[in-house]
């Protein structure tokens, strides 16, 4: 592991940064004393403070109305980032706004959604409320359930009306790579085993006839959207980090690295190349921690967790 590189991720000011650079990247176990300190100090300072400072007293941001609209800056999006970013519902302006989630987007088919269950909200919720503490939380099992049972019979899922899965939804995988191992029933165990497989046959990006663009851009926040980064990512935690047919896109992800070692954030979503047959109009509003075209340590710490994973 480069120590330039290493020391450019850990100084104190993006204490998220810090923490994963020093548990995924450096080895440092959970109790280690600068692991806790740096795991306190994310509330305090840095992105996950900032996100926090603008939340309203009730526990939402933007609408209390709707917590999933606009995009990307309503609670939705917000809970995601700051579960990434490490939070849990330890903090409490970040249970609140799970309990609110809870509360209003559990459906009675046993996932998430606003009316009824969608796919890529519940897979969003469900491996957002892991890594928040509420794996034992009846809803929460009763949504990975929910997933395994709309995988399609090709291994892959789709968001929308489709007998064939897409490279685009991948959030089932990713609520799977959140919850401890000897929380997996057999039945997601079998349904990730058919995921990845599906992910793997397609080389992580080789769907339909025209290479779709954005998918070899890197993102952060990811939202919905898929890219490369999202798909190594995804299938070096289910530990699939010495398949063969991994290598195409790790060899587009080490020539994607710059000479001093870094990665840049390519763009912001909405990214959506020609061919997504969507469109969102002005309904979204961009959201990102970094600068687009510069070196981005969010995007940096995570390609070099997949790379680690692969070398072990």
């Amino acid at each position: 592991m480069p120590r330039n590189i290493i020391d450019w991720l850990l100084p104190e000011d993006q204490p998220s940064v810090r923490y994963f650079t020093l548990k995924d990247l450096l080895d440092h176990p959970d109790d280690d004393p600068e692991v806790r300190a740096t795991h306190e100090s994310i509330a305090e300072k840095g992105w996950a403070a900032e996100l926090l400072g603008a939340q309203n007293p009730m526990g939402f941001w933007e609408s209390r109305k709707s917590l999933y609209s606009p995009k990307y800056t309503a609670s939705n999006w917000r809970l995601i980032v700051l579960a990434d970013l490490g939070l849990t519902n330890q903090n409490p302006q970040v249970r609140q706004t799970c309990e609110l989630f809870l509360e209003e987007y559990s459906r009675s088919d046993g996932g998430f959604g606003r009316q009824t269950s969608h796919f890529c909200i519940t897979g969003n919720l469900a491996r957002t409320l892991v890594r928040c503490g509420y794996e034992d939380d009846p809803r929460v099992k009763s949504a990975f359930k929910w997933l395994a049972d709309v995988q399609k019979k090709d291994g892959g899922w789709h968001c929308f009306d489709s007998k064939k899965g897409t490279l685009d939804c991948w959030e089932a995988l990713s609520a799977f790579t959140a919850l401890n191992k000897t929380r997996w029933t057999r039945q997601i165990k079998r349904s990730a085993e058919r995921g990845a497989e599906f992910y793997l046959e397609r080389s992580l990006y080789k769907e339909g006839t025209h290479r779709y663009e954005p998918w070899f851009r890197f993102h952060y926040p990811v939202h919905y959207y898929y890219d490369l980064l999202v798909g190594l990512d995804i299938l070096t935690a289910l530990d699939y980090g010495a398949d063969s047919r991994l290598e195409p896109a790790l060899n587009i992800l080490k020539e994607k690295r710059r000479l001093d070692g870094t990665w840049i954030l390519d763009a912001v979503h909405p990214d959506i190349g020609s061919g997504a047959n969507y469109s969102l109009g002005d309904r979204a509003t961009p959201f990102a921690l970094e600068k687009t075209g510069e070196p981005s340590k969010w995007i940096t710490l995570h390609a070099l967790r997949v790379l680690k994973r692969v070398e072990e």
